[in-house]
C-alpha cells in the first residue's frame, strides 16, 4: 500500500511540475503621461507626450485622484512628501514638483530612479528640517535606509491629493496613469491622477 502512495505522489509531482514551471509572467508596472483622447466604457485612450495613444482598461473601483495647490509654507518637519527631482552633475537634487501626503507610505519611503528623464529621481520621505536658501528652501529628508537633501525653488509646484472620479476623464484633460502592462500587451490601471481646476499632474 505504501509503495502505491509513493508512486501516486511521484506521478502527481511529475505532472504538476511543468504546470508550475509554465506560470505566466507577471505584468510590468509602467507610467503613462499625457492627455485624454476619449473614454469608451472602461477603456481610456491617452495621447502620450510622444504622440502615441495608449488604451488603458480601468479596473473596477479605479481610484481617480486630483491635486490641490499648496505652498512652501505648508511643508513642515514630520510631513511625508513625494518629490520628483533632477540630479545635477554635482549630485544635488532640485525638485520639479512636491506632493504632501496625509501619512507615510507603508514602506517608510525610498529614493529611486524615475522615468521622467535620464537624470530624474523620485524621493518619498519624511521631512526632517526645512532651511532657507537663495534658491528657495532645502529639505533634509529621511527614508528607510537613507537620507537626502533637495532644494525647492519658489516656482516649484507644491501639491496635495484631492478627490476625483471618472467624470473628470474628458478629452484634453491631463492625466498620469499608474498602469500594468500584461504579457499580451494590454494595459490596466487601478489608480490615476487627473487634472482638475487647471492643476495638472506632472510626475
Amino acid at each position: 500500500m505504501r509503495s502505491h502512495s509513493i508512486f501516486a505522489f511521484v506521478l502527481f509531482a511529475a505532472l504538476a511540475g511543468p504546470a508550475f514551471a509554465q506560470a505566466p509572467p507577471a505584468p510590468t508596472p509602467m507610467r503613462i503621461r499625457g492627455t485624454v483622447e476619449n473614454l469608451d466604457g472602461k477603456v481610456l485612450s491617452v495621447k502620450q507626450r510622444d504622440g502615441q495613444v495608449a488604451a488603458v482598461t480601468l479596473m473596477p473601483g479605479v481610484a481617480v485622484q486630483t491635486l490641490v495647490k499648496r505652498s512652501l509654507a505648508d511643508i513642515k518637519p514630520g510631513d511625508f512628501v513625494a518629490s520628483t527631482g533632477i540630479k545635477d552633475k554635482d549630485g544635488k537634487i532640485h525638485a520639479i514638483e512636491v506632493r504632501i501626503f496625509p501619512k507615510a507610505t507603508p514602506d517608510g519611503g525610498r529614493q529611486f530612479a524615475w522615468d521622467l528623464s535620464s537624470d530624474s529621481v523620485m524621493t518619498n520621505a519624511t521631512v526632517g528640517t526645512v532651511t532657507k536658501a537663495p534658491e528657495g528652501e532645502v529639505l533634509h529628508v529621511t527614508f528607510k535606509g537613507g537620507e537626502s537633501e533637495y532644494s525647492i525653488g519658489p516656482s516649484v509646484p507644491v501639491l496635495s491629493a484631492g478627490p476625483g472620479d471618472v467624470s473628470l476623464l474628458k478629452p484634453g484633460v491631463a492625466v498620469f496613469v499608474i498602469a500594468l502592462k500584461h504579457p499580451d500587451g494590454s494595459l490596466t490601471t487601478s489608480r490615476l491622477y487627473a487634472e482638475k481646476n487647471g492643476v495638472k499632474p506632472l510626475m
